[in-house]
């Protein structure tokens, strides 16, 4: 069989690797087209991470990752590695090195990192689904600024095997598709299994949550938030944090930069990498985050976690905005970027720091631009999620 060959008018695919896997005849992806990060490995090229110090200090991958092989083994090709944030510590998706994909619904835009390229390549159409990865974000973010599907899937459901880690205690793996159906398929592979076990018997509508969006996100988001309160039968609206989301974010800044730090460090002292300012930034900063501070961040995740946990049993799900406002312009001073970046980690530490499971279904649009609404589940309710937006889906295209 020749090779696809896929014409990239979005600066989607990393241009140093020509990595391509042959999916296997038969099988229940067959004829499916995806692209995968480039913190992926593919046995025989460098994982090259974003950052072209990383790629140079590197060797070839051993073996594929397991995500990646799986999909092969389903019958899906892969047609390339795309661009990725340097070592996933982004959100917006501009790498200083590689340069930005382009946002297919808003050219003038960022297309949301650290996934940039795949979201770019999925939602363009360049490919049918494409693999990502959510640490603080780096799905559901992408999936709102672009109109796709994307899901953080539960924390360990999906093996981490063969991939680039920035904070091993929140990575997760998770993937992007225009259309539903295309992405429940793959969601069968990765997740291994077919059926959910978890029914939505009621909906919570985070307030707290809805507060933070900019006002326009808000209102294009409520014709589809009262579907899908139609379809969850019972709902509700309530206050999440009983302080602040911001205050939750706190915590998990913490922890996520001391461990991205502490998986990094050996490398950064003996490489003196090139970084952007930004990643820089956020490197320094970890390193400077005591055991003590660690500790304190440790105690305020435990407190999240037993709120959240008690909220979403027996089948209750949340109900919240996936990005406060849609995807901001292309080469903004960071300084313009610092507002709606914290309140998009405010939404987004959610369901990061409790490990569950978050969709993010493309429902609202402003002034023409996507905008994400989003579901969380209880850790291991994936698929009641998938499901839910399947059901979703038929609803409002009936």
């Amino acid at each position: 069989m020749s090779q696809i060959k896929v014409n990239d008018t979005l600066n989607a695919f990393c241009k140093d690797s020509d990595a391509y896997l042959e999916g296997v005849a038969d099988g229940p992806l067959s004829g499916l087209t995806f692209a995968a990060k480039d913190i992926f490995d593919v046995a025989g090229y460098v994982t090259g991470g974003g950052n072209p110090d990383w790629k140079a200090t590197h060797d070839p991958a051993e073996r594929t990752a397991w995500c990646v092989d799986s999909l092969i083994q389903a019958g899906a090709t892969m047609v390339g590695k795309t661009i990725t944030d340097e070592l996933t510590r982004g959100i917006f998706g501009e790498n200083a090195h590689y340069g930005t994909p382009v946002n297919p619904r808003a050219p003038d835009r960022v297309p949301g990192g650290s996934s940039s390229g795949s979201v770019a390549a999925a939602a363009g159409g360049l490919v049918d689904f494409a693999l990502g990865s959510d640490t603080g974000g780096s799905v559901r973010v992408p999936s709102s600024f672009c109109g796709v599907y994307g899901l953080r899937p539960t924390h360990g459901r999906i093996p981490l095997d063969g991939i680039l880690l920035q904070a091993p205690s929140y990575d997760t793996i998770g993937w992007f598709a225009r259309d539903v159906n295309t992405f429940a398929r793959v969601s069968e592979i990765l997740l291994q299994r077919k059926s959910a076990d978890t029914a939505i018997r009621r909906l919570v509508i985070a307030e707290d949550a809805f507060a933070l969006a900019d006002d326009p996100v808000t209102k294009a988001l409520q014709p589809a938030l009262d579907i899908v309160s139609s379809i969850a039968g019972e709902s509700r609206s309530e206050k999440l944090s009983s302080t602040s989301l911001m205050d939750w974010s706190v915590q998990q800044g913490v922890l996520q930069m001391r461990e991205a730090w502490e998986t990094a460090k050996d490398w950064i002292d003996s490489v003196n990498p090139r970084f952007a300012m930004y990643v820089a930034e956020g490197y320094s900063l970890g390193r400077s985050i005591t055991d003590a501070d660690v500790e304190e961040a440790q105690a305020a995740r435990g407190k999240i976690v037993s709120r959240m946990e008690l909220l979403l049993s027996d089948g209750t799900f949340v109900c919240l905005p996936t990005t406060v406002s849609p995807a901001p312009l292309k080469g903004e001073r960071m300084s313009e970027r610092l507002d709606v970046r914290s309140r998009n980690t405010a939404l987004t530490c959610i369901a990061g720091t409790i490990g569950a499971p978050q969709i993010s279904l493309p429902l609202g649009e402003v002034d023409g631009l996507p905008v994400g609404l989003s579901i969380i589940g209880a850790r291991g309710s994936d698929e009641a999620l998938i499901k839910f937006a399947a059901d979703i889906a038929e609803s409002m295209a009936s």
